[in-house]
């Protein structure tokens, strides 16, 4: 017997799958762990589960993640759920009884969130089906951006102990991951509610210094307004630290940034990515942008595109701005009609390709180290660039091989 485990949405939820598979053992069961980013994200598990439930019947499905833990009404709703979970609950394994158990007829058990005050290390070992490893150094948010749904599912920020981080990378290694990639829901608020308040960039330096064998390290997501200075030193002098920082951006335009509640404007994404150039000529950029916000006009978007393309922004996770309900800019007045939030978006992925194409011819002609995907046709490299592979390699190896080509959106070796 084996479980199903079935993950939406972020790297963090890819990580916590695997602590779920943990606590499950070798239950014969299904578990949904859900997104609430957006709206379409939602609709996608629930559909996903309606569809998992008909072709599974009488299997014990669960439901848990951020759209679970926000609104569970609807999951437990679903013909052939047994029980929907909270973000807390989904760790332990009596939460996977079946309906007759210690819980009894309890059919959803959903804590409050906010009263969570500590982020446990889990000990993840392995990866099902993966070339690199995640670590959850943190969850949560303390801060309120107008869009974001996410804190009600997270809860407030809260940092795992470095120590715990080093352990669980030191076994990751040893079971024999190249690349770690370090996650949470806002990484560069690591450590504020730890004795002695560890920077993030200092919590990086340990980990780095005390596993000297890990030969790859990766940041999930950065906010320009949380940077430290041991962070910018390990980017210019530690070679390990991936040179591929993914920017948590949303707008490109002051007002739409003072509107979102974000805690940069438009110049710092510009000088932030002038100064890892600076200390980093190689290094490449991703961001994450909401199109077609409350209010944004034509000439306000054209402020987010501009701001891209000069900053040179490659990796693009573009979204049309998706009505959260219970957060205040579903309340504000000026809604952008869906059709034109898609357009723009659209138009920003356009924008992305052209970028990526870009960014992609610099590295023909170099020898790149590619770690090798499950496939064992395709890798990354250290800028996070698609590669495709002559010939099968080994998934989780490192190698070293020459760029002859590329296309519109992956290296050829």
């Amino acid at each position: 017997m084996t479980s199903d485990i079935i993950t939406f949405g972020c790297r963090l939820n890819t990580y916590e799958s695997e602590v779920i598979r943990r606590a499950v053992g070798e239950a014969d069961i299904a578990v949904f762990n859900t997104c609430a980013v957006t709206k379409e994200a939602e609709r996608q598990a629930r559909q996903a589960i309606r569809r998992y439930s008909r072709e599974h019947p009488g299997k014990q499905i669960f439901v848990t993640g951020c759209a679970a833990q926000i609104n569970p009404k609807p999951y437990a709703e679903i013909a052939g759920v047994t029980r929907v979970l909270g973000n807390e609950e989904k760790f332990k394994a009596e939460s996977y009884g079946s309906a007759n158990d210690a819980f009894g007829e309890e059919k959803v058990l959903v804590n409050d969130i906010m009263s969570v005050t500590e982020t446990a290390s889990h000990l993840v070992t392995s990866f099902e089906g993966r070339a690199r490893a995640f670590v959850q150094v943190q969850n949560g948010c303390n801060h309120r951006c107008t869009f974001c749904i996410i804190p009600y599912g997270r809860g407030n920020s809260r940092s795992v102990p470095i120590g715990e981080i080093v352990k669980e990378v030191e076994g990751l290694v040893e079971n024999g991951f190249k690349e770690v990639v370090i996650t949470g829901v806002d990484i560069t608020d690591y450590g504020k509610d730890l004795p002695g308040q560890p920077s993030l960039g200092n919590m990086l330096a340990r980990v780095l210094k005390l596993v000297p064998n890990l030969p790859r390290l990766r940041l999930s997501s950065v906010d320009v307004a949380e940077i430290d200075h041991e962070l910018l030193d390990l980017i210019a002098n530690e070679p390990r630290l991936m040179p591929h920082l993914h920017i948590s951006m949303q707008a490109g335009d002051d007002l739409i940034l003072k509107r979102m509640k974000r805690r940069h404007l438009r110049q710092d994404i510009l000088d932030f990515c002038a100064q890892i150039r600076r200390l980093r000529p190689d290094v490449v950029f991703g961001a994450d942008i909401i199109t077609g916000f409350p209010t944004e006009t034509d000439a306000l978007f054209q402020n987010t595109y501009d701001c891209v393309e000069e900053a040179h922004i490659s990796w693009l996770h573009v979204f049309p701005y998706s009505e959260r309900e219970g957060t205040p800019a579903a309340r504000i007045p000026n809604q952008v009609p869906p059709q034109e939030r898609k357009a723009r978006a659209a138009r920003l992925r356009g924008l992305g390709d052209k970028l990526v194409a870009q960014t992609l011819q610099n590295f023909i002609g170099t020898t790149q180290q590619i770690i090798v995907e499950q496939d064992g046709l395709t890798g990354h490299t250290p800028h996070y660039a698609k590669v495709t592979l002559p010939k099968l390699a080994v998934a989780g190896d490192l190698i070293n091989i020459p760029i002859q080509n590329a296309s519109a959106n992956c290296l050829i070796a």
